[in-house]
């Protein structure tokens, strides 16, 4: 098990969980908002569709679906 912090909420999550997924085990379906205002998330989940953006250790547009979530990491969605 490792912990991240999500949006400032600390979760703990199975070795080799996705970002995308501990965002959503927090019940978070809205990862960003389009340029539109409209709330975007997790479409492919495999990196094509780059809809779950987020900021990573202070790296933004990080697609969350395929980068596995490390010990201490930060992340930031809405951004």
């Amino acid at each position: 098990m490792i912990t991240v912090t999500i949006d400032k909420k600390r979760i703990t999550v199975d070795n080799g969980t996705t970002v995308a997924a501990a965002i959503l085990a927090l019940g978070n379906p809205a990862f960003r908002t389009s340029v539109t205002g409209e709330p975007r998330g997790p479409l492919c989940g495999m990196g094509i569709c780059f809809e779950c953006r987020v900021t990573i250790d202070g790296a933004k547009h990080q697609r969350s679906c395929v980068i596995i979530a490390c010990e201490g990491m930060e992340v930031v969605t809405g951004e």
